[in-house]
């Protein structure tokens, strides 16, 4: 909200939204197989968007008073994952807004810092955590954050550039050393099926209904993905990994819908007792804090667990 209120909302069991695609140091428990080896860029992400960002005054001043205030509370100070936590705490009481990045007919970089989907949220507050954490107070160098973790290799490319499926989202943000996919070390299981939601649902996709050249490109984008590793934390041990999160962990709801990996993302949340909640965008209340994560996923049916991504606190060496 404008104003960022001072009190936080907390919503217990806020139910998922319709399914539409959203699309370290750990170590490993006992009996589990070692995650896979990225290789990872140790550089920072690059600050100079490709292509001009989509967006109004109100996003440049909240981005403004965002800096404002953690400058203020000495943000920067903060490991990572606490910097993700009390940025996300600025932005309750926003607004949800599904189908944004859609809604031009061409392919833009949409920046916003009053409303939201679920990925967006995570994407903005990650953005906004890299600048704080380098003490870095341009907005053009946001804008360019925000573009180097929505879009494949970091730049924008058209429709089928942007990572539509978070699976991929957390595979290549990780090869350029954003985010750390710990789901494996924390005891996830093998996800399996195809990831081809999009192209078995094209009538739900404005852009590529109608347009037979784009959808080639989405099924040709999905095969590719095909040989990606996948994993996922079985609903019923998300209470029992509590004592591994972190604050601002970055949490996707693995699903049953076919053809889909994930429909929901959010940020683990601390609380002041040690309880962990969960920090999203919903439908129906903007961006909020349900109390219990584990309750949050165990109350929507189309779900089977959670994929977990640690935001890299690119000021230290990252192995």
């Amino acid at each position: 909200m404008l104003g960022f209120p001072s009190l936080v909302r907390r919503t217990p069991g806020v139910t998922f939204f319709a399914v539409v695609l959203v699309v370290a140091g750990c170590s490993t428990p006992q009996g589990h197989a070692q995650a896979p080896t990225t290789t990872v860029t140790k550089t920072v992400p690059p600050v100079v968007a490709s292509v001009p960002a989509v967006t109004d005054s109100t996003t440049q001043e909240l981005f403004a008073r965002v800096m404002d205030t953690a400058a203020g509370a000495a943000f920067a100070g903060e490991d990572m994952g606490a910097i993700m936590q009390r940025v996300g705490e600025l932005f309750v009481g926003s607004s949800y807004v599904g189908g944004l990045l859609d809604a031009p007919s061409d392919e833009s970089l949409i920046v916003s810092l009053d409303k939201f989907d679920c990925v967006l949220f995570v994407e903005t507050v990650l953005s906004l955590a890299q600048g704080i954490a380098h003490e870095d107070r341009s907005f053009d160098s946001f804008v360019g954050r925000v573009e180097s973790l929505r879009y494949r290799d970091g730049r924008l490319d058209g429709y089928c550039s942007r990572l539509h499926y978070f699976s991929e989202w957390i595979h290549d943000n990780e090869k350029r050393g954003s985010v750390h996919n710990v789901t494996l070390a924390l005891g996830g299981l093998r996800a399996d099926g195809q990831l081809d939601f999009m192209s078995r649902n094209r009538d739900l996709y404005a852009r590529f209904a109608g347009d037979d050249s784009l959808f080639a490109g989405v099924k040709a984008m999905e095969e590719t993905l095909a040989s990606l590793d996948r994993w996922y934390i079985p609903q019923n041990k998300i209470r029992s990994i509590y004592p591994l999160l972190r604050a601002g962990d970055i949490v996707a709801t693995s699903t049953t819908v076919e053809g889909l990996d994930v429909s929901h993302s959010g940020l683990v949340y601390i609380q002041e007792d040690g309880g962990v909640g969960f920090l999203h965008a919903s439908t129906k209340s903007g961006v909020t804090i349900a109390e219990d994560l584990a309750e949050y996923v165990l109350a929507n049916r189309a779900t089977h667990g959670i994929v977990v991504a640690r935001p890299v606190d690119q000021r230290l060496s990252y192995d």
